[in-house]
């Protein structure tokens, strides 16, 4: 009978311990391809703010707890300072839809406002740095060409050249996102120079995640906001029908939240062998005083 209660001790210990979901690379882009280049930084003294976002989907809440991106960094001593990471949901989410528009379209773009961020200033983000090529060149670039309609089509800003570099991020205060359809900005400050986020294959080819809708890589600058520009179709252009489009170099990090109910359901699982344990116990010790 020992045995026993030892058994239900043990399944009533693992019914108790909420189901382990380890931190994994669940999504990617893949590497760059050497297409275009797509400024992305915070404001900063002189310079104004800069966004390139690029999507990704999530199936359920999900907390994301890293991720890496590729980009190119200009310049002849350039240093890295302030590092940021923003999340957007699709417009028309977040998004005043009354308003007059400055740019071709809207339609499945990044909404007006970050639905949630985290910055190396707060700090709620830490970063490791590593250069993949210190001589890389995109055959294409966006930095200064981010105009309203209709001067928005600028056909990019030619070939950029320096490091390529790769940010590993960790978010200490993980993003917790429901199931949903988001954006990823990284915004990296560079001094004496510029950071360009680097372009990826699109549609995405394994090894990478492939998904539908894949939308297109948008940017925007600070005159712009709260509108965004299609970086293919309405920048590099010139007919939106036929033109380039892009996505960008990204890898997230993270772990699938329970449900509350299968936490209930485990809880209560283990409390009732826990019950079953307990009475199996003083049956044994009741049997054992008869006996004597």
């Amino acid at each position: 009978m020992k045995t026993g209660y030892l058994t239900i001790i043990g399944i009533s210990a693992i019914l108790l311990v909420p189901p382990a979901f380890a931190d994994s690379v669940f999504f990617s882009t893949n590497d760059p391809d050497g297409k275009i280049g797509m400024a992305s930084r915070p404001s900063s003294p002189g310079k104004v703010e800069i966004e390139a976002a690029d999507d990704f989907v999530l199936s359920s809440e999900t907390d994301i707890t890293g991720a890496s991106f590729t980009g190119l960094l200009s310049g002849t001593a350039p240093s890295v300072g302030e590092v940021v990471v923003e999340v957007y949901r699709v417009f028309p989410q977040d998004s005043d839809t009354l308003r007059t528009i400055n740019v071709p379209t809207r339609a499945n773009s990044p909404s007006d406002i970050a639905f949630d961020s985290r910055d190396t200033a707060t700090p709620n983000l830490d970063f490791t740095l590593s250069v993949l090529n210190p001589n890389f060149t995109a055959a294409n670039s966006v930095l200064n060409g981010i105009n309203p309609e209709p001067l928005q089509t600028t056909g990019g800003e030619g070939q950029i050249s320096g490091q390529e570099v790769r940010f590993n991020v960790t978010f200490t205060t993980p993003f917790d996102l429901p199931a949903d359809h988001y954006f990823f900005v990284p915004q990296v400050e560079v001094n004496s120079g510029e950071f360009f986020w680097l372009s990826a294959p699109r549609p995405i080819v394994l090894p990478g995640t492939p998904f539908a809708p894949d939308l297109q890589a948008w940017t925007r600058n600070e005159p712009l906001q709260p509108d965004w520009l299609r970086v293919g179709s309405d920048i590099v252009g010139p007919d939106p029908a036929t033109a380039p489009t892009f996505n960008a170099s990204f890898s997230l990090t993270g772990a699938p939240v329970p449900e509350p109910d299968s936490l209930a359901l485990l809880t209560c699982a283990g409390v009732l062998a826990l019950l079953l344990a307990r009475r199996r116990r003083c049956l044994n010790k009741r049997t054992t005083g008869a006996q004597a």
